[in-house]
């Protein structure tokens, strides 16, 4: 929290300590105590000062001499250099009334005067620490949570926040910690996600030349994505950077055995047409079940190496196994349902695109002539 006044940045924090431990998810919650810690003070009289001819450098200097400790020299013990301070004994600056009865200030014609005659000795309270964050006070509430993502528990907090606080002028609050990094990544992440898919449909559309094969390829995406989240909420993850990298890779890996299914779709259309075996759409199925079925074991012994590689990360442990896990979670996800989707949804869509111009009614065989 940010502002201009110490003592209604430490009233405000308490009273945001208390709001927030309401909001579900909160575990616990600690404003700073900035104002709490006791110093003394010495004011300086400026008239009792002239009278006496005297300087405020001059009661500065004996302050700093007698409570402080002046350093006067240094001995030499062999090799070990020690500082040698010279300060007044512990009797006679243990108090606010002993410092100023026993401290005497040298006045310049000769002798001294009492420091209670020239200044004002008090003890008062202020902050502990003071903190500061882009030219402003500071102070921190320590907040942290369980169960929830960090994104809805935030939104909470605000408007727990705004509806139960009334701020000074001057004075906000700025979310920080977890929370500020999440922002940092969804700003990066909405600049590398449409990156990434306009790569992506670049390097389909150079493989296949056509957009309309581009589009069926990328039907995988969404067919993943199916998996990937039921995946996510079965292991009761958030989103996160991790998870969205696991997305980013799960939707390259899907373009690529997207586009390996529709090449063999391909390969059975042209070999029947090459062959005139393709004259009606009961032709055109046949070829695609021709084509689909050899897809069937290279497609599932593709999703099953995929799988048993990333099996194991979800059982791991030690450093960075938090965020592996996330990464491999939907990608093992997503590979089941592509599978099952492309085998499935992928020669239907590519029977309705490739029965344009065929026949509905299979076509008899030409008679053979007679001799």
């Amino acid at each position: 929290m940010l502002g201009r006044d110490l003592t209604e940045l430490d009233q405000v924090a308490k009273q945001i300590e208390t709001v927030v431990r309401n909001v579900p998810g909160t575990t616990s919650a600690y404003a700073e105590r900035v104002i709490g810690g006791y110093y003394l003070d010495i004011v300086p009289d400026r008239d009792a000062l002239a009278r006496y001819g005297l300087l405020i450098g001059n009661l500065q200097d004996t302050i700093v001499m007698a409570l402080g400790g002046e350093a006067v020299t240094t001995t030499v013990e062999g090799r070990e250099r020690y500082t040698v301070n010279v300060r007044y004994p512990r009797d006679f600056r243990d108090n606010p009334e002993a410092i100023a009865r026993d401290v005497l200030v040298p006045l310049p014609a000769g002798g001294a005067v009492p420091l209670g005659e020239v200044a004002k000795a008090q003890q008062a309270r202020g902050p502990n620490t003071v903190r500061t964050e882009n030219g402003q006070l500071a102070v921190y509430i320590y907040v942290d949570m369980q169960g929830r993502d960090i994104g809805g528990y935030v939104a909470d907090a605000q408007k727990a926040v705004a509806d139960n606080i009334k701020f000074p002028a001057g004075t906000y609050v700025q979310w920080s910690g977890q929370f500020e990094y999440m922002q940092r990544a969804q700003q990066r992440l909405m600049i590398v996600i449409p990156l990434t898919l306009f790569i992506i449909i670049l390097i389909i559309h150079l493989n296949t030349k056509s957009w309309i094969k581009t589009a069926i390829v990328l039907l995988a995406v969404p067919f993943s994505l199916v998996g990937a989240f039921w995946m996510i909420y079965l292991f009761g993850y958030n989103l996160s950077v991790a998870v969205w990298v696991g997305i980013i890779a799960l939707a390259g890996l899907d373009a690529e055995t997207g586009v390996v299914m529709l090449l063999y779709l391909d390969l059975a259309y042209a070999d029947w047409k090459k062959r005139g075996r393709l004259n009606s759409v009961a032709d055109l199925r046949d070829a695609i079940y021709h084509g689909a079925v050899k897809r069937v074991r290279p497609k599932a012994m593709t999703a099953a190496v995929i799988i048993a590689g990333l099996m194991p990360i979800l059982w791991s442990h030690g450093a960075g196994a938090d965020v592996m896990k996330r990464i491999a979670t939907p990608m093992i996800g997503g590979v089941v349902t592509s599978t099952i989707m492309e085998l499935l949804v992928y020669p239907a869509i590519f029977y309705l695109w490739r029965q344009r111009g065929l026949s509905k009614e299979p076509c008899l065989a030409a008679p053979q002539a007679s001799t």
